[in-house]
């Protein structure tokens, strides 16, 4: 899968090659990048929870095109998102120069607007049933949308927007590869269950 990838599309010198990896949340994208960082040299992960954090749920397409033209323009990324600035956070994403590979990880990462900045796109299926299970208790051990009964009401809240957003923007259509997001009887250690486009 990962020499597929890196052939899909010659990337000009001076810039990494962009990879999307996008589907629901809980599905996988976040294991997957790491897995990828992990096997292909010089890879950085962008992850648009940082690229989103504190814009509305799936309307902060501009920050993500801002981050995707900069890595175009100049082979790296040093940028602070405007609700950083708004809200107090501190600190800036970066991609340092000399990255090869760029994961643009996390739902919503493949989205139509960004299709033009993109080299590759992956889209991970996961049911909603397992996606929902895996986030939650996430969040929960992590304590990032607090206890257990507020975990519940953000995640009813997340995949009605998402449900919404997808309906609308249906990146799996355009993805190159779409990757099971479960561990299937058989595979291996490190192994995923991906396709690609049908060849004649």
């Amino acid at each position: 899968m990962v020499r597929y990838l890196l052939s899909l599309r010659e990337v000009p010198p001076g810039r990494p090659r962009i990879i999307a990896i996008d589907g629901r949340g809980g599905s996988g994208k976040t294991t997957l990048a790491a897995l990828l960082q992990r096997v292909i040299p010089k890879t950085g992960v962008l992850h648009t929870d940082d690229l989103a954090w504190n814009e509305p749920l799936f309307q902060w397409d501009h920050v993500l095109i801002d981050a995707l033209e900069q890595l175009h323009a100049t082979g790296a990324l040093t940028l602070t998102p405007p609700a950083w600035r708004a809200h107090g956070r501190e600190g800036h994403i970066v991609i340092p120069p000399g990255t090869t590979t760029v994961l643009v990880e996390g739902t919503g990462a493949g989205m139509r607007a960004a299709t033009p900045l993109l080299d590759a796109h992956l889209w991970v299926q996961t049911a909603d049933d397992v996606a929902q299970e895996r986030g939650l208790r996430r969040d929960i051990a992590e304590g990032v949308n607090g206890d257990a009964v507020e975990s519940v009401r953000f995640w009813h809240h997340w995949m009605a927007a998402e449900r919404a957003f997808f309906a609308e923007d249906r990146p799996w259509e355009r993805a190159d590869v779409i990757l099971c997001g479960v561990t299937l009887p058989g595979l291996g250690a490190g192994e995923v269950a991906w396709n690609g486009p049908s060849t004649p």
